[in-house]
């Protein structure tokens, strides 16, 4: 597909259907509110107290952060794919989400080993955010160091695999010897969840998120030179050192950031940008970038609606409705598409 045109009626076509999925996200839960009720409460104009708070307290930020993931780790995913040249490689693959569960798992199943008096400062919500945090940008330090002494990209996605086995190494040692409540809430905060955050919270990751977009955005000329292969890329004046470096630094701004918050959210990551390839027929990045966006947004929001069960009081971990939904998807498109774009 060349046309500009239907280039534009796509994108047209994509906000719409983000807007209706952000209002059916926001109408969904196990309380029924009127839709006249959900509008007035967004323009501050209801009197209803315990809509207002369901509405502006919890479904707004759950809306909110579903799109933030959603998107997050779909152009992680595709400027992954797009550096390693593999259609395999996700926002994971430098070990960043290794690292976040290994920060968490030594507050959660290790806090036993600080004392009893420090177990219940390690086990609040900001520890486990903080944990995360310092996890994720540890592996993101070690391996931008790497990035600066090999030349090889395949070496830096082996590099980033090791760490992902040594932590996840640790993370069961550290489960061999924890009690039954320890192992719970590690293997909770591992099923990820869009539901917890705050206002406050929601803006930290929103401002860390819109840092790693603008980074993406400032390599998209690098991303497409890369397509070429790197000597074609070098020939081309490209300063690959610095390109790779902006690329992972984005990357793991995105996927570190939004695992610490919303936990290891799989899938996306990696399907989200086949999907816009197939739909998009295109590997030019400055069509890919807004349309992943676009896609993970849309899709994440679809999971979220899905795993709250309408009409019921359970919520599904997010997780799993994340690959159940969206791997059929891929496969529907590979087989009608009969070939795979890259």
């Amino acid at each position: 597909m060349q046309n500009p045109k239907k280039y534009q009626l796509i994108f047209l076509a994509l906000t719409l259907l983000l807007i209706v999925c952000f209002f059916t996200n926001i109408s969904l839960g196990s309380i029924s509110i009127p839709n006249r009720a959900i509008i007035k409460t967004i323009f501050g104009t209801s009197d209803n107290v315990s809509w207002h708070h369901i509405i502006i307290n919890y479904r707004l930020p759950k809306a909110f952060t579903a799109m933030i993931v959603g998107s997050g780790l779909g152009i992680s995913g595709l400027m992954m794919q797009t550096l390693f040249r593999n259609p395999l490689a996700g926002p994971f693959v430098l070990g960043i989400t290794s690292g976040a569960s290994l920060g968490v798992a030594i507050v959660t199943m290790g806090a036993s080993l600080f004392g009893g008096v420090l177990l219940g400062v390690l086990a609040s919500k900001w520890t486990l955010v903080m944990a995360a945090t310092l996890g994720s940008f540890l592996v993101l330090l070690t391996v931008l160091i790497v990035s600066t002494k090999v030349r090889d990209a395949m070496a830096i996605l082996i590099i980033g695999l090791m760490f992902g086995s040594i932590s996840a190494a640790v993370v069961n040692v550290l489960s061999y010897f924890s009690s039954a409540e320890e192992l719970q809430q590690y293997f909770f905060w591992g099923f990820g969840s869009l539901g917890n955050l705050s206002w406050q919270e929601l803006l930290i990751l929103f401002v860390l998120y819109a840092l790693g977009i603008l980074l993406s955005l400032a390599a998209i000329k690098s991303l497409n030179s890369l397509l070429l292969g790197e000597n074609y890329a070098k020939s081309l004046g490209l300063n690959i050192k610095k390109s790779r470096l902006l690329i992972i630094t984005s990357t793991s701004l995105l996927a570190g950031t939004i695992t610490a918050f919303a936990g290891p959210i799989a899938f996306i990551g990696l399907a989200i940008p086949h999907i816009t390839r197939q739909v998009f027929s295109t590997s030019n990045h400055k069509i890919l970038l807004p349309a992943v966006f676009l896609f993970g947004a849309i899709i994440m929001l679809i999971c979220d609606s899905i795993a709250q069960l309408p009409t019921s009081d359970y919520t599904l971990p997010i997780n799993a409705i994340t690959s159940l939904i969206g791997a059929p998807v891929v496969i529907w498109l590979l087989v009608r598409k009969r070939k795979m774009m890259f």
